[in-house]
């Protein structure tokens, strides 16, 4: 069947060739999600939007993993979110991290329709004031098996601390954008966020609290596994 590649997000990473022949042969994306992100790529802010390919990893690790604990830093419309809740147990929860319902509120009934809402707990609040909140309550810290973080990017390494307080040991935290248009090794590209971006890469390659990968998949994506 078609998959619609005109409505996907482009990477800007892996050649358009290849990116479509990949689908072909390995996308297993269900209707609901299908929906999701159609209605999504039409939104103005369409750009947040994460590949369906890295959706389907997410959903990968979550099952490799047993995982049940999720965090998802910066939900927009809840494709993320929606994703990693089909891959959880029933009992599963993801903790959906976002400022605002106005872009969640498009995903909701998507949620709904997969039969995943219950899984998926909202907490409309700066993503830092959640999280603070967690490890205020030590009974949380390190209970969490798996983090996705594709937020504010000036805000990318203050996440990535508060979730590997929050992972257990062998937890992932996956990074989305981490080479970012490819910005990220363009000598000329010397804006904020770009420079956000490499210091966050630089920060982890040195971090020994964590094994590390970084795929030129999609726009980049970090792994880090708990040590």
């Amino acid at each position: 069947p078609k998959l619609g590649t005109k409505k996907m997000i482009e990477s800007k990473i892996v050649s358009k060739e290849c990116q479509e022949y990949t689908r072909t042969v390995s996308l297993r994306e269900t209707e609901v999600q299908k929906e999701l992100r159609e209605v999504t790529a039409k939104h103005p802010n369409s750009i947040m939007l994460s590949t369906p390919e890295t959706q389907q990893m997410l959903q990968m690790f979550i099952k490799l993993m047993n995982a049940k604990k999720t965090i998802d830093v910066g939900v927009f419309t809840g494709y993320s979110s929606l994703s990693v809740a089909m891959a959880l147990p029933d009992d599963g929860i993801v903790h959906a991290l976002d400022t605002t319902e106005e872009f969640v509120n498009v995903g909701k009934p998507f949620w709904k329709k997969a039969g995943v809402d219950h899984k998926i707990k909202l907490h409309i609040a700066p993503a830092k004031k959640t999280l603070d909140g967690f490890i205020k309550n030590e009974k949380e810290c390190g209970t969490f098996d798996f983090a996705f973080i594709d937020a504010d990017k000036q805000n990318y390494q203050l996440y990535y601390e508060k979730c590997l307080k929050l992972l257990r040991v062998g937890g992932l935290i996956v990074i989305d954008n981490v080479l970012w248009s490819g910005k990220v090794w363009d000598k000329e590209a010397q804006d904020e966020t770009t420079n956000w971006i490499r210091d966050l890469n630089t920060f982890i390659h040195k971090d020994e609290r964590v094994d590390l990968v970084v795929l030129p998949f999609a726009d980049g994506l970090t792994i880090a596994r708990k040590r």
